[in-house]
């Protein structure tokens, strides 16, 4: 984020503000949540053009140091807290410490403090407001980022012209667009030009006492007449069609860059909020479709007009029109300045509003959590905090330009007196004749006009030009599992894995560590191990969601990095712990990998999956709406939803991420018996919390900080009595643990039963009767 030449800066963490020197250029900014003691706090790290400047957690003074060469800034992380030192040949200077939510955002601004302290040094000095600056562009905590350095970036504005890739189809229709423009501009130049006769032949004298000449009069009001129906015919269409070409290249935009974020591996999404992905491609787009609809049209018209409208002036008389163009070298002045601080402000109001966003894609999704933790309040006061934040934002650059733009009125104004005074000493010395003079003022009405509305159009089009960059930096990310140049066919696949040497590092930190496996097909492997122990990035790297940084994975013999992603994923069924539906319908749910299947293909996979029986209970059975995310069906139902949901694309390689973790025993057991029919002649790599699940599994593979430990069968890794039998026994002291605790709750259950229960009422008392007393009354017969 930059902001140039504000006087003060605001961090994310705090309202407390930082003076700047009027020179000064925002180049990068850290919030920092650690306090020395290592206790939560509020403090701020900004790097400008000329110093670094702190505020510290739990303290209100601000604390400079001007950058030079001696001075070094160094970034570590250990044991969850990052730390940034800064030292010079003197020794350290300061320390800062924050959550590693915050690394990212710290390791760019490592990098701009560089780049920073290397300008400073190549040329005595940084940019100063309204050159092209040093901007920190957001974090990117993604392994395969590889940012340019951001003094090479252009500034915002051009950005708008790497908008002509998706306009290059439309060029024609937007030619016969600017050629209309063009046309009705010079019809609207049509009725001024024509009142300086009406005035001068018609008017003036008909005051002296001469007769009207109607034909004439008839004449020039037939061309009025004529060049409003002509500006009106040409503005529609113009309008129409460049309103129609600004829809498809907004459409085009949208489809382009969410295509585009589809096809970015997931280490991307790990360092992104949705609701930022949500903004970008939502508002972002829209902005830019106003702006190619509505105001770049208008800028157009404007620049016509005063590019016209002034050569005209100077045609009718060119010292008046010089008088005219007196304000013109001011405002464009004033146009320059202003335009470097809205883009750079604009910048950060989107980003800004992106926390607005975060906020509500964050508590919406999450509604239930927050609920049951009772954190109604909380969250509340965190969109209240980032709503005014935006506000504060908003307020600043409102301030600017609420300045702005009525002193553009001004001068326009202004300038229109000068020549109104410069006319009349004209007409005074007959040099011109009042319908000059008349028909002078009123193109100077469209030519003041034009101008103010064009110094209006810089707000529009530093909002456009921030909404492009941001939308570009989506499209400018290469993905860090790309398509192969020259992929290699994938015809039938067998499902022999085999892993070499595979290693994969985040950052500096190694997760997988020279791993060798061998997979053979129909094959099932378990994977045990303590969290953390690369399990999940095991199966991770072999769905290839992120590739190897050493070594390789190799499906049949061929390195899954020559082969295009979709036609080798098309080959993998996942299952995971936390199965995610979409809102649909049950067989919408379960087509998802093959939307073409039929009904009867359907039906057969949720039999499979042991899931027909409860489908056929819902309200319209595989036509039932499910909730977004699956509300209203239990886990255990959406699990078996996605076991029938893989069953149905008929994998090769099937994938089991802790499929059983997260319900009970009954459900455990139906879901068991779906995944028999799912694994039946696949190579199967299972993960399960449960070490009980895995005896169906051919071998067990031991994995412990990224490395293969034991490799076995279930009574093999036994008898070593090594990881895995630790792991064993630790989970079966813990499932008897549990068990006795169950048993011992329900004999107090029952013991509790038998003290509270009502005794039995005591039986009657028997009435003896002999033979004789069969019938009533008899008793008082005898």
């Amino acid at each position: 984020m930059s902001l140039q030449t504000s006087p003060s800066i605001v961090s994310r963490s705090s309202t407390e503000e930082a003076p700047l020197r009027p020179s000064e250029n925002v180049l990068g900014l850290l919030d920092v949540d650690l306090n020395s003691r290592l206790r939560f706090g509020s403090g701020v790290v900004v790097i400008t053009n000329q110093r670094l400047i702190s505020r510290f957690p739990d303290e209100t003074e601000w604390r400079s140091w001007d950058l030079q060469p001696d001075l070094t800034l160094t970034h570590t992380d250990y044991a969850g807290v990052g730390t940034l030192a800064l030292r010079d040949t003197g020794g350290q200077l300061a320390v800062w410490r924050f959550t590693l939510g915050h690394n990212p955002a710290a390791i760019q601004l490592l990098r701009t403090f560089e780049a920073a302290r290397a300008h400073q040094g190549a040329e005595g000095g940084l940019p100063a407001a309204g050159q092209t600056a040093l901007a920190a562009e957001p974090a990117d905590d993604t392994p395969d980022a590889e940012d340019s350095p951001a003094e090479d970036k252009p500034p915002s504005t051009w950005t708008l012209f790497r908008l002509w890739r998706f306009a290059h189809p439309y060029r024609w229709q937007l030619l016969a667009g600017f050629l209309l423009t063009l046309a009705a501009t010079a019809a609207t130049l049509v009725p001024p030009y024509l009142t300086m006769p009406l005035m001068d032949k018609v008017l003036i004298p008909f005051q002296n006492g001469q007769q009207i000449d109607t034909g004439l009069v008839g004449m020039l009001l037939a061309g009025l007449m004529g060049s409003a129906l002509l500006a009106w015919v040409l503005g529609w269409a113009k309008t129409y069609i460049l309103a129609l070409v600004s829809e498809r290249i907004g459409a085009d935009l949208r489809t382009t860059t969410y295509e585009h974020l589809l096809k970015l591996s997931l280490e991307y999404f790990g360092g992104r909020r949705t609701g930022d992905l949500m903004a970008r491609i939502g508002s972002e787009t829209d902005r830019i479709n106003v702006f190619l609809s509505l105001h770049l049209l208008d800028f157009a018209t404007d620049v016509l007009m005063i590019v016209m409208t002034a050569v005209i002036l100077f045609t009718i008389n060119p010292t008046l029109a010089l008088v005219t163009l007196v304000p013109l070298p001011i405002i464009g002045w004033m146009i320059h300045v202003v335009r470097d601080r809205l883009r750079t402000g604009f910048e950060k109001i989107d980003r800004v509003w992106s926390e607005v966003t975060n906020v509500l894609a964050d508590t919406i999704p999450g509604i239930r959590v927050v609920k049951a933790f009772a954190q109604e309040d909380r969250e509340a006061n965190r969109f209240k905090d980032a709503n005014r934040h935006n506000l504060a934002v908003n307020d600043k650059l409102n301030k600017l330009w609420s300045l702005f733009s009525p002193t553009v009125t001004l001068l326009t104004e202004i300038g229109l007196l000068v020549v109104w005074a410069c006319g009349i000493w004209l007409v005074s010395r007959q040099q011109i004749t009042v319908g000059v003079l008349t028909a002078f003022l009123a193109y100077i009405g469209r030519f003041y006009t034009r101008l103010d509305s064009m110094s209006r159009i810089v707000s529009v089009t530093q909002k456009a030009a921030s909404g492009t960059k941001r939308i570009f930096e989506i499209l400018d990310h290469v993905s860090s599992v790309p398509e192969p140049k020259n992929p290699v066919p994938l015809t039938h696949v067998e499902g022999r894995i085999e892993v070499r040497d595979a290693a994969l590092r985040y950052g500096n930190r190694s997760v997988i560590r020279g791993l060798n496996l061998t997979i053979q097909p129909g094959e099932m492997i378990g994977l045990v191990g303590h969290s953390g122990s690369g399990k999940s990035t095991l199966v991770n790297l072999i769905c290839r969601f992120y590739d190897v940084t050493e070594g390789a994975i190799l499906v049949d013999g061929v390195d899954v990095r020559q082969v295009r992603v979709a036609d080798y994923r098309r080959n993998i069924g996942l299952v995971l712990q936390e199965p995610f539906l979409f809102f649909g319908t049950i067989a919408e749910n379960i087509a998802y990998g093959k939307p073409d299947a039929t009904r009867g293909e359907i039906v057969a996979a949720a039999r499979a999956a042991h899931a027909h029986e409860f489908i056929l209970r819902l309200p319209q059975g595989y036509d039932s709406l499910v909730g977004e995310r699956g509300q209203g069906l239990s886990g255990g139902e959406r699990q078996r939803i996605s076991i029938a949901r893989a069953l149905l694309i008929n994998p090769r390689i099937l994938i089991l991420d802790e499929a059983t973790a997260s319900v009970d025993t009954e459900t455990e057991r139906e879901i068991q018996k779906a995944l028999d029919n799912l694994v039946r002649g696949r190579t199967t790599i299972a993960i399960a919390h449960r070490l009980s699940t895995l005896r169906k599994a051919d071998r067990l593979v031991v994995m412990d900080k990224g490395v293969k430990v034991e490799e076995g069968t279930h009574e093999q890794l036994i008898a070593q009595r090594g990881a895995y039998w630790r792991l064993y026994e630790a989970q079966a002291r813990q499932e008897k643990a549990e068990r006795d605790r169950m048993l011992e709750v329900e004999v107090a259950d029952r013991e509790l039963a038998a003290l509270t229960a009502t005794p039995p009422a005591p039986p009657a008392p028997a009435v003896h009767r002999d033979a004789g007393d069969n019938a009533p009354g008899q008793e008082h017969a005898r």
